[in-house]
């Protein structure tokens, strides 16, 4: 039988400690790595394939000619090969990521967890460490309440959960503010929280699955600054998702974080518009009036898009590159 499972990583590096890790532990996933024009061009890893920036521009898509270089974003074009490819699962990751044993062990769209039954924004950290901590992109305006009074976790039950976010152990997902004024290795407990209509909190593109009736909900934005472009991208999936009467779930750390070297004053200039705008975001998207049906999970991406658009959040040329998206995945058989 033809696997129908991938991963989906991008990289401008050779291959890292956690992409050798994930090749050599991951036998049954087809694992994709997107290239860019900064990747280097004798890129090899066994058990890897390798999609460099020439490659990509000899795939059946719209959207591969119009993505922008030398952009996190090309990781659509991963998402893009791995749906054309059939994939029945899609799980994506970072290359500064190390593997636990339990990385992508056990995988069920049907999760036990305990439920979030408050409305509004959910620090979902406090599920998982008692230390002061924040997820990338929760409003800070928000963070000490959530730490003052964390939210209670209803009765355990199994939920319907297409897209799960899986933590990262050591240097976690945190913003830029955590990041200059904490120096501390987080190890998070095992846990399952799950989250349904009303309730939000950012999810990254680090350590993230997605089942087939989310795929439409992949997209990362191009148009939109680096460490916004995957947490703008998780509430567009949450409001979409939410609509269609399923949970999102956040689950136990399966990998261990070594970051890359990054500017802590860059990546706080790069989430300014994300401080500034996150509760907006999620304001502006709960009023939209979307279908609960799931064929129509494709345009509804396209209004929230628009809508955030017109509110002058997102620049407008986004919205062609998000044709593209749909014009793809139409072109795939996914609505």
């Amino acid at each position: 039988m033809q696997n129908k499972k991938f991963i989906v990583i991008t990289s401008i590096n050779y291959p890292t400690e956690g992409v050798k890790k994930i090749a050599k532990f991951s036998k049954n996933w087809k694992i994709i790595i997107v290239g860019d024009k900064k990747s280097p061009n004798d890129w090899n890893c066994e058990g890897v394939h390798f999609l460099s920036f020439e490659g990509q521009l000899n795939l059946a898509s719209a959207l591969v000619k119009e993505c922008p270089v030398n952009h996190y974003a090309r990781k659509n074009i991963g998402y893009l090969k791995a749906i054309q490819s059939s994939a029945e699962i899609i799980a994506e990751t970072d290359d500064d990521n190390i593997p636990y044993d339990s990385f992508l062990a056990e995988i069920n769209k049907h999760v036990v967890g305990q439920p979030v039954h408050k409305q509004g924004w959910e620090n979902i950290y406090t599920h998982f460490v008692d230390t002061k901590i924040w997820p990338r992109g929760f409003p800070l305006e928000y963070v000490n309440e959530s730490l003052k009074n964390p939210s209670p976790l209803g009765e355990a039950s199994t939920f319907d959960c297409p897209i799960q976010q899986y933590l990262a152990d050591g240097d976690p997902d945190v913003d830029a503010v955590y990041r200059l004024t904490t120096e501390t290795e987080t190890k998070f407990k095992p846990n399952t929280v799950i989250l349904g209509n009303g309730t939000f909190c950012p999810f990254n593109s680090q350590n993230t699955l997605w089942w087939p009736e989310a795929y439409p909900l992949l997209y990362l934005p191009s148009f939109v600054s680096f460490r916004m472009t995957d947490i703008w991208r998780s509430f567009v999936a949450q409001i979409c998702l939410y609509k269609l009467g399923k949970h999102l779930a956040f689950r136990e750390a399966t990998v261990f974080q070594l970051r890359n070297e990054h500017s802590l004053i860059r990546d706080f200039k790069d989430e300014v518009p994300g401080y500034l705008d996150n509760v907006r975001i999620i304001q502006i998207l709960s009023d939209l009036p979307l279908s609960n049906l799931p064929e129509q999970t494709g345009e509804n991406l396209r209004l929230c898009y628009e809508k955030l658009v017109e509110a002058g959040i997102i620049p407008q040329k986004e919205l062609y590159l998000v044709n593209l998206w749909l014009e793809d995945l139409k072109s795939f058989c996914v609505k």
